[in-house]
């Protein structure tokens, strides 16, 4: 099976202001197991969400990539390739209808957090705001390399529990540090005890991130 054969042809699917009309779009990514669906419904916690495009791309099988994200790499293909090609289609779409780079926000939760710092690091420029909900980079100790250009003042924020069992907090303070090498503004909160969910703390900073764009 070839990276293109697992999520690229999934639905895109979209809530709040239509895209041609939005001033400022998020792409919402999904954890395992969950949906597109599922990952929009969370739009509904914001606050400041007219003129704002809600995109949700849909992994195939609800799993983007089949091992944990701290796993190597190799052991993730070409499951991990696809979920990347698949953001960089959700951008260029976003970018084709006029939206920039610097309105536009990646979230996610989950398999999606990490996701959203990997295509944002692999991708450097400046974006609207990348927000990882519990995650960080993907990758096994001594692969988090090779990341060049700059963010340049893209506002990060990275949330996660202290005692999370799917993301070691050290995994959340090495993206930290990546990402300010790479020139973002990283807003990084370690929440005491949480658990594996979102807070919010957190949704009070990704509406923050919003008024802000509008």
């Amino acid at each position: 099976m070839t990276a293109q054969q697992i999520h690229e042809t999934q639905p895109l699917l979209q809530t709040g202001t239509p895209l041609e009309d939005a001033k400022v779009a998020m792409i919402m990514i999904h954890g395992r197991g969950d949906s597109a669906r599922g990952i929009l419904g969370l739009s509904a916690s914001f606050a400041e969400t007219e003129g704002v495009a809600f995109i949700a791309p849909n992994a195939s099988g609800q799993t983007w990539y089949p091992n944990r994200f701290i796993a190597p790499r190799e052991a993730n293909e070409p499951h991990l390739s696809s979920a990347l090609n698949t953001l960089n289609g959700v951008l260029e779409t976003v970018a084709d209808v006029g939206i920039p780079p610097e309105k536009t926000v990646i979230l996610g939760f989950s398999q999606g957090a990490c996701l959203a710092t990997e295509v944002a690091a692999r991708n450097p420029k400046t974006y609207g705001g990348v927000v990882a909900l519990s995650g960080g980079l993907i990758g096994a100790e001594g692969e988090l390399k090779g990341y060049e250009g700059s963010l340049d003042g893209t506002p990060v924020f990275l949330g996660c529990s202290d005692v999370d069992f799917h993301i070691p907090v050290e995994r959340v303070h090495e993206t930290r540090d990546i990402m300010t090498k790479l020139g973002a503004t990283v807003d990084e909160r370690i929440y005491e005890g949480m658990g594996h969910t979102i807070n919010q703390d957190e949704i009070d900073a990704v509406n923050t991130m919003l008024k802000n764009l509008l």
